[in-house]
């Protein structure tokens, strides 16, 4: 079984990662560079001392009578090795390639004057004799446990301190590194140049000034792209309605007749058509109207008694006493057209208002029609689309009456939404934030 190393998914995970990872690994080289030099000066500097040390107890010890050498052990005795006036524990002899460094230290101490003889003392840590005999006959064992050179108390929580050291620096390296990227995507995901466009503040580090300068030329350029297209649009299907209009006005001189109804037909399909194109093109400049506060309940009995006193069964259900910031000419378009195709194709529309999550409004025009279909739900939301049940000339659809409340509803910054509803019909929902507040 094989085990692959995948990397993390994000940059900012990557980035440290890789800090990390080569910070720890540049301390730990520095940290046994000092300990290594470290542990070589202690050693010779211990070496050092114990061939004085035991050079000297060694004498003290010759020197003194056999009935006061006991007395004087436990001042010569030393941390890791002690002195025995006896031949001390059995043991195996020492292999000089198994012999430690301090062998040679005892040896050269002490080795010229006294005849020495090393045993290794089983058991779970190095421990090993060093005999001899004095002047006067007299056996004394060096008892030595060689041990390794000991750590000093506070460094673990040095080495402690240092990594979360190194931790916050990568943590505050990378999000330096990354927020801007972070702020560039969000920014990327918001663009739309019918709605407010989050500009990136032009500050920072100079590759960082210098991407945000680009990005809000490119969305400075798109917009006026997009302005310029659609005043093309408007100019274009302004200018049709004149010749339009010179064309009805000759065709009522027409005899009456077949071809005079299918002209006339036409012209009014092609007038209507022109008029929703202008529409369309100045639904792109709905941000620029001023926003104002409105009671939402009176601004839908408002639309709703305009239905009705044309005969359209249209019902309004749900009340919140809601105090929005909007612009009315908008609302008052997107919430004409969904109802205007509700009637459409199901002969009567239902308007619903409730509270929504995240602080929003929830304004759904209801319809007992045929429904779109899944597939088709996003779609007819874009320009000149239309389904199939909607070609025909008798419905006078053109394609546009959703897409201009989608771009309406973008600007006012809502969404709307289609959804199939359970036993038939659709729903178009638009959600607007509440803005001031509920009362």
């Amino acid at each position: 079984m094989r085990l692959s190393l995948r990397w993390p998914r994000t940059l900012a995970s990557r980035l440290s990662l890789i800090f990390l990872i080569g910070l720890i690994l540049a301390q730990g080289l520095s940290f046994g560079a000092q300990y290594y030099e470290r542990y070589q000066t202690a050693k010779t500097t211990m070496l050092s001392n114990l061939e004085t040390d035991v050079s000297t107890s060694v004498a003290i010890l010759d020197h003194l009578s056999a009935d006061k050498r006991q007395a004087w052990l436990p001042k010569l005795t030393r941390r890791n090795y002690g002195y025995l006036l006896d031949k001390g524990q059995p043991g195996q002899p020492m292999l000089p390639d198994d012999a430690p460094v301090s062998v040679s230290s005892i040896q050269e101490a002490i080795g010229q004057s006294y005849a020495l003889t090393f045993t290794d003392i089983p058991g779970p840590k190095k421990h090993y004799q060093a005999h001899l005999r004095l002047s006067d006959g007299s056996p004394l064992t060096i008892d030595v446990r060689p041990e390794m050179m000991p750590l000093s108390p506070w460094l673990p929580a040095v080495l402690l301190g240092q990594l979360a050291l190194l931790i916050g620096c990568t943590w505050l390296a990378v999000r330096i590194a990354v927020g801007p990227l972070t702020r560039l995507a969000e920014a990327v995901e918001t663009l739309d140049p019918n709605a407010h466009s989050v500009r990136l503040e032009e500050q920072g580090p100079t590759e960082v000034v210098h991407a945000a300068k680009a990005f809000n030329a490119m969305q400075d350029r798109i917009g006026a792209y997009l302005k310029e297209r659609m005043q093309l649009l408007a100019a274009i299907s302004h200018d049709l309605q004149t010749p339009i209009t010179r064309m009805k006005l000759r065709a009522e001189f027409m005899d009456e007749g077949l071809e005079k109804d299918k002209l006339y037909s036409d012209l009014s399909e092609m007038e209507h058509l022109v008029r929703e194109g202008v529409a369309y093109a100045r639904s792109i400049h709905g941000a620029t109207e001023a926003s104002c506060r409105l009671n939402l309940d009176a601004f839908l009995d408002s639309l709703v008694f305009d239905y009705q006193d044309t005969g359209k069964d249209v019902q309004l259900c749900g009340k919140n006493a809601a105090v929005i910031d909007t612009r009315p000419h908008a609302l008052r378009r997107v919430l004409v057209n969904l109802v205007d195709n509700a009637l459409k194709f199901a002969g009567a529309a239902q308007i619903q208002v409730q509270l929504a999550g995240n602080g929003q409004l929830s304004i759904q025009v209801l319809d007992r029609g045929p429904g779109i279909k899944d597939q088709e739900l996003a779609e007819v939301l874009k320009p000149f689309y239309r389904v199939e049940s909607s070609r025909n000339r008798e419905t006078g659809g053109t394609g546009l009456g959703l897409a201009i409340a989608q771009q309406l509803a973008i600007a006012m910054g809502g969404a709307l939404t289609l959804s199939n509803r359970e036993g038939g019909g659709l729903c178009a929902e638009l959600r607007l934030s509440r803005g001031a507040h509920a009362g």
